[in-house]
Parts: C-alpha cells; sequence; structure tokens
C-alpha cells in the first residue's frame, strides 16, 4: 500500500498490488517454483498449469480464449510486439499504419520506427476536443492498402473511453486489422468482450493491481502465423515469444483479472466514479479557475480527473506539494522530458494550457477522506 503520509492519487501510472493477489503469487515464489516448460516431471507440470489457469484468467477478461493470449513483461512489449510483429510478418502488401494521435508513446515509437527503418506509411488519427477518434476521418483515410489501425481503449492521461465497436466496424470494412492498447481499461470500463472487436490487445498487470513486469498481448486465433516474434530461443509460447514464463508474475496478472472480472468489476468502477465526481465538484466550487480537460461522465475513466490550474506551472506546483500527494503531470512514461504532452496538444491545448494541466487518478484503495484532503492541500498551495 501506498505510504500513509502521502496521498496517492496516481493509479494510472501504476496501482498497488492487491494483498490476495500477493497472496496468490507467493508460494510460486518458493515452493511451486519449477520451469513451466520442463516438460519430464511434477514440479514443471505444475508450474505450467499455473501459468495456463493465469492465462485462462486473462483471456476471460476480454471475451478471449487462454491460447490466444502470451505474456510479455508489460504493455510496452506487447504493444511493439502487435505492432512491429504484425508489420514484418504480414506477406499482404498494405504499407499503411494509422494510429491516433493520443496513443501511448510506445505505440507512436513503435510505428514511427516502420515508418523510419522499413519504409512504412505512419498517419495519425485525428481527434477531438474530448480526445475521441473522429469516425469521419478515420473513415477518409483508411483504404484497402492500410494494414493496422491502433487505437487505445482508454486514453492513459485524460480517460477518454474510446467506442472500439464502431472503430472495429470501420476497419473491417477495409480488411484493416485493429489492435487496442487496452492497458488502462480493465479499470476503466467493462471489457468482457473487448476481443470481439479487435484482431490485437495489450494489457498491463501493473495497471491493474497485479504486479510490475507482466503484461499480455491478446493475439486473434488464425493471426499468430501472421505476427514475427522479437524474441527468439525456444519457442515457448507458440514461437510468438521465447524464454521462460515467470510464473509467479503471470499468476499475479491471472488474479487481478479475476478480481475485476463481472460485477465485482463493474462495483468498483462505480465507487471510483463516485469519489472522482465528488472530488471534482468540490475542487471546482472552491477553484473557480481550474477547468476539467476531456470528457466527462460515463465516457470517462471513473478514477481519472486531468485538471487545468491556469496561470499555473503544474510541474511546480506539483514539486511543491511533496511529499503530501503522488499525482501526475503527463504520462509516467515520458517523465524526465521537457515538451507538453502530446495529448493535451492534440485535443488543442496550448502549450501554456497543458503546461498548466494536473490528472489526478483514483482507485480500489483510494478513499473519501483521502480524495477530499487533496482539494485542502491545493487550495493551501496554489498563489491566491
Amino acid at each position: 500500500m501506498p505510504d500513509s503520509q502521502t496521498i496517492y492519487a496516481d493509479y494510472q501510472a501504476t496501482t498497488p498490488v492487491d494483498p490476495r493477489v500477493l497472496a496468490a503469487m507467493e508460494p510460486y515464489w518458493r515452493d511451486s517454483f519449477g520451469n513451466p516448460h520442463s516438460s519430464d516431471h511434477v514440479m514443471g507440470w505444475e508450474a505450467e498449469r499455473a501459468a495456463a489457469d493465469a492465462a485462462a484468467s486473462v483471456a476471460a477478461l476480454i471475451g478471449a480464449d487462454a491460447s490466444e493470449i502470451v505474456f510479455t513483461s508489460g504493455a510496452t512489449e506487447a504493444n511493439n510486439l502487435a505492432i512491429l510483429g504484425l508489420a514484418r510478418g504480414s506477406l499482404r502488401g498494405r504499407r499503411r499504419i494509422l494510429v491516433s494521435a493520443i496513443e501511448h508513446k510506445s505505440v507512436l515509437a513503435a510505428v514511427r520506427a516502420l515508418e523510419e527503418r522499413e519504409g512504412f506509411a505512419a498517419e495519425l488519427i485525428p481527434v477531438d476536443r474530448d480526445g475521441f477518434v473522429r469516425l469521419d476521418a478515420l473513415d477518409e483515410l483508411l483504404s484497402d492498402d492500410v494494414l493496422l489501425v491502433s487505437v487505445m481503449a482508454v486514453n492513459n492521461e485524460i480517460g477518454t473511453v474510446q467506442n472500439v465497436s464502431d472503430i472495429a466496424e470501420l476497419t473491417r470494412a477495409h480488411g484493416t486489422l485493429l489492435h487496442c492498447d487496452a492497458a488502462q481499461a480493465p479499470c476503466g470500463m467493462d471489457i468482457c468482450d473487448l476481443a470481439d472487436s479487435t484482431d490485437l490487445l495489450s494489457l498491463s498487470g501493473h495497471k491493474m493491481c497485479g504486479p510490475k513486469g507482466i503484461g499480455a498481448l491478446y493475439v486473434r486465433h488464425g493471426l499468430e502465423d501472421h505476427v514475427e516474434p522479437m524474441i527468439y530461443g525456444g519457442e515457448q509460447q507458440g514461437g510468438l515469444r521465447s524464454g521462460t514464463v515467470p510464473v509467479p508474475l503471470c499468476v499475479g496478472m491471472g488474479s487481478a483479472a479475476e478480481l475485476l472480472a463481472g460485477e465485482a468489476g463493474a462495483q468498483e468502477r462505480r465507487r471510483i466514479a463516485h469519489l472522482r465526481d465528488a472530488f471534482l465538484s468540490d475542487l471546482l466550487s472552491r477553484l473557480p479557475k481550474a477547468t476539467l480537460n476531456g470528457p466527462s461522465g460515463a465516457d470517462r475513466h471513473p478514477g481519472n480527473a486531468n485538471i487545468q490550474f491556469p496561470g499555473t506551472n503544474a510541474q511546480d506546483l506539483l514539486a511543491s506539494m511533496q511529499p503530501m500527494l503522488a499525482a501526475s503531470t503527463g504520462s509516467a512514461c515520458t517523465s524526465g522530458i521537457p515538451a507538453p504532452s502530446h495529448v493535451l496538444r492534440a485535443i488543442g491545448l496550448a502549450p501554456e494550457e497543458a503546461d498548466s494541466s494536473m490528472r489526478f487518478s483514483f482507485g480500489r484503495f483510494s478513499t473519501a477522506t483521502e480524495v477530499k484532503a487533496i482539494t485542502v492541500v491545493l487550495e493551501d498551495t496554489l498563489p491566491t
């Protein structure tokens, strides 16, 4: 759990590991430590069964089959395997890739590498003021030479929940494949049938109260032969990702997936949305100059609040509140890069508006007391 001296409001950067997840993982560090690819003895069989059960739990969360799950080190690797692997393994002659303007940097960088080094054409799909992909623009960009469209299900900075099924309807009309970075989706929306709309889908354990260092890529049946692996070796996981599968981490991700499935996940999202809405109501009433970036209501991740504080540098503001508050001025994966958020710029914010914006994100262990205290800390810190 986070340090009790710090209010943790950065769940979209990473989540604390649920104690039930830790308990599920614990035996596989010490007692059931066999190599899951050792097929000649019982210790290996037990480990293999645990990894297979974990894959089944992750698959069930998105409405897929266990055999369609490839464990990775995280969503960044899964994104790279999906995009680079498909581009390098496809013999379809399609050389264009479309990605939304607010994708995670791991998606944008992978596509840029294909463009610069391997001759693919990469194009950005514009979004509206709330971060929704402009379906009319996507429809105009699509043609029979587009290999892949990549659109994240839930944005990591402004919380926009895309209508993936509508996007899929457009891509399928052109025989174009759809990849979805769904790292933020398990805690942000109902994803029980997300696999039905996608061909490739990336997940991350540490965004869903599971451990760091584990993620997964869903690869639709029939597509696996068209994805070139990035890691070669012992042909584990159907040859798509060689290397010994980290059983404790797989078990942890599987356990985290089970905790988010069905009505339990829906109840959690409703509770967190109530906390977030109470926070926004309190903050905007006390600090009337503050404004919300991105969509509102059900179109937004239930724990996300990206707030603009006009005339204030958000990095300086957050630094002045240490160690009282853990929040974010952008994506954790781009920390240290002195540039305005590409997400906030893509939805139309000027550089100074992006620089004055801070993301607060709440989750499973957030409390009403903590959420209310944030506004007090802000009120006491902001210049009058």
